[in-house]
């Protein structure tokens, strides 16, 4: 029986490999453990092996682990990346040090003025609907840039990159065409904004095809923690 040490060094194995295939240096991206759903013991077993950086879907539940596990697990950096509602901010902000689905300016002023003073300006990546799904959250490719250049006025936030989540269920060469426009996007943007160095996309089942196309954080959760426990709300 595996352990989530073995998974993780696994993840990570696939992650440098995938990497050295594209002639890219896998240090250049990086592993996201995607921690939703999964109990504070299991995100200690992950620490305990070295990882840092874990990702949260749900307010309610990320504010828990995160007030309690900083005090064992003080280094942790935690990401936010699941849709967020307006009058949930204010956790955001005041916890976490990424934001990666920000699609609103509405989010973006919100998490500025709630972002504590005492705290570095909240790292946030644009969520973009690459496969233009009607019912996924995320703006349009052509809004990007709009949304980008209001982020980047709002002092409290420090403008990363983007995020998506392609389509699901596709046969490669659709993944695939929406990878490529996603990573043309990046680049036009990381040429505006030297701030910009993160492309958040790849998950436990297609983290190779999106380091072949530029991700630079893959978000991994069932290849690490299993499937999910339980049905999610927040």
């Amino acid at each position: 029986m595996t352990t989530i040490t073995d998974r993780l060094a696994l993840a990570q194995h696939r992650i440098n490999q995938a990497a050295q295939n594209s002639s890219r240096n896998p240090t250049d991206v990086q592993l996201l453990a995607v921690s939703k759903t999964k109990p504070n013991s299991q995100i200690i077993e992950a620490y305990a092996a070295g990882q840092r950086r874990f990702g949260e879907n749900y307010v309610q539940e990320g504010e828990a682990k995160v007030n309690s596990l900083s005090t064992d697990c003080p280094d942790i950096e935690w990401h936010f990346i699941g849709p967020l509602q307006s009058n949930k901010t204010k956790v955001v902000a005041s916890l976490f040090d990424w934001m990666h689905t920000v699609e609103r300016e509405k989010i973006a002023i919100r998490l500025n003025e709630q972002r504590p003073a005492k705290m570095s300006a909240l790292n946030v990546c644009i969520q973009v609907n690459i496969s233009q799904e009607p019912n996924k959250s995320g703006v349009s490719g052509s809004d990007v840039f709009s949304l980008a250049e209001q982020i980047n006025a709002l002092p409290n936030l420090n403008l990363r990159g983007l995020m998506a989540i392609p389509s699901a269920n596709v046969d490669t060469s659709t993944a695939t065409s929406e990878l490529a426009a996603l990573e043309k996007l990046y680049a036009l943007l990381s040429e505006r904004y030297p701030s910009v160095d993160t492309l958040s996309v790849g998950m436990s089942n297609d983290l190779e095809l999106a380091v072949a196309h530029g991700s630079t954080m893959v978000r991994i959760g069932s290849a690490i923690f299993g499937a999910r426990d339980y049905p999610k709300t927040d």
